[in-house]
């Protein structure tokens, strides 16, 4: 099975990301913006271990939340061509 390495190539940007991260769960602290995704799946999220999700559950909060990160950067990035 592949192997995933969910690390930042570049360290420095983890503050911006866990900005963007907010900004898109539309929260304050960017450590709630899982529980915040995870409420509006309908999935049972909880504080510390969560084994008993499925890679079904587990997908829809971390797909929703890097899939609007995206979509907010390629947004991001085209109106930064536009204004060149």
């Amino acid at each position: 099975m592949a192997r995933r390495r969910n690390r930042i190539l570049v360290p420095e940007a983890r503050n911006a990301l866990d900005q963007l991260k907010a900004k898109v769960a539309n929260v304050q602290n960017p450590e709630n913006a899982k529980f915040e995704a995870a409420e509006e799946a309908g999935v049972p999220l909880k504080e510390g271990y969560n084994g008993h999700l499925t890679p079904r559950q587990a997908g829809k909060v971390g797909g929703r939340l890097g899939g609007d990160m995206v979509k907010e950067l390629i947004r991001m990035a085209q109106e930064s061509l536009n204004k060149k």
